[in-house]
């Protein structure tokens, strides 16, 4: 079995999603081929760790594939896959696989299969798990050609393993497309956030409010929480509809998809739609002085109270006790 790899980076450092891909791949195939391709400014410094991470040989490509330009990604990501003659080509669960992810599998006729659970292969071909009905159930399906599969992988869904062998990590450079007539739709800026805060999608723990905190300024109970236990903020569509938070926050169908070790939901009634966006967490706690909130039907861990009394007391029990 033949493998490709899209591995994402921020200015040349891996992102965790690549390291779960890689995991993936192996977990998926003990005796596959691993290929990697890493495209955008600073792709170079990441061939290294993709080959420590297991990649026989690793692509990469810089000069044209700024900014970023989705038709020109894709035809980078098809040209890799025809090359290598790719069975399985693996994406993360960001926003660059939901851009792009699609297209790959329409150019090369092959399936599509979006956040994904787990896979597993046997002799008759791949098994996929996946969410349905805005996660309410788990589904499983079975993959057998024609064409690659493309799957995207939901974020911290598979254990982060390190091979104890590297791979052989020999590395090509790719030029980017020269016909641009496809090229319909150009990002001439990119805004990157600020903080130390880990990324959204990726983070291990999330601390999510609603809109019972009832201000922006009331969210800093939510950043104090986070910034003690290195965890990333997240809110309800209604508080961010109510101004309380910026969109890039919002957890559920219509914002981010999360999967962290620990999920606290704070002041969230528990709507269909935001448990469409967190309801496979590892662990749940739910806060909210409604005992009858949906959310607890839901949460591993209730606790029935005043948000705005229970917040700034878990934050110094957690700063105590993390000195």
């Amino acid at each position: 079995m033949t493998i490709l790899l899209i591995a994402e980076h921020a200015g040349g450092t891996l992102k965790k999603s690549a390291h779960e891909l890689s995991s993936a791949a192996r977990a998926l195939d003990a005796g596959a081929t691993i290929h990697a391709l890493a495209l955008g400014a600073g792709a170079t410094s990441v061939a290294t760790e993709l080959a420590a991470w297991g990649a026989q040989a690793v692509r990469v490509g810089e000069e044209g594939f700024e900014p970023y330009a989705p038709l020109c990604w894709t035809c980078a990501v098809v040209d890799v896959a025809n090359a290598v003659k790719a069975d399985v080509i693996l994406f993360g669960a960001g926003a660059l696989s939901r851009d792009i992810a699609g297209r790959v599998a329409m150019r090369l006729g092959g399936t599509l299969a979006s956040d994904c659970m787990a896979l597993s292969a046997d002799g008759k071909g791949i098994k996929i798990v996946r969410p349905t009905h805005a996660g309410r159930v788990t589904t499983t399906g079975a993959f057998s050609g024609p064409g690659p599969l493309v799957a995207t992988l939901r974020a911290n869904a598979f254990a982060v393993l390190k091979p104890a062998q590297p791979g052989a990590g020999n590395v090509a450079n790719l030029n980017a497309p020269t016909d641009t007539a496809d090229l319909r739709a150009i990002v001439t800026a990119t805004v990157q956030s600020t903080g130390t805060r880990p990324e959204l999608s990726e983070a291990s723990i999330v601390i999510s409010g609603g809109r019972s905190l009832g201000s922006a300024e009331n969210f800093k109970l939510i950043y104090d929480l986070c910034d003690v236990l290195g965890a990333a903020p997240g809110a309800s569509r209604a508080a961010v509809d109510a101004g309380y938070a910026p969109h890039a926050m919002q957890v559920g169908q219509t914002g981010r998809t999360v999967n962290p070790a620990l999920y606290i939901a704070c002041g969230i009634s528990g709507a269909i739609q935001h448990l469409a966006g967190m309801r496979t967490s590892k662990t749940i706690v739910a806060i909210n002085k409604d005992p009858n909130a949906a959310i607890f039907n839901v949460a591993d861990l209730a606790v029935v109270g005043d948000l705005f009394q229970i917040l700034p007391a878990l934050t110094e029990e957690f700063r105590k006790a993390l000195k």
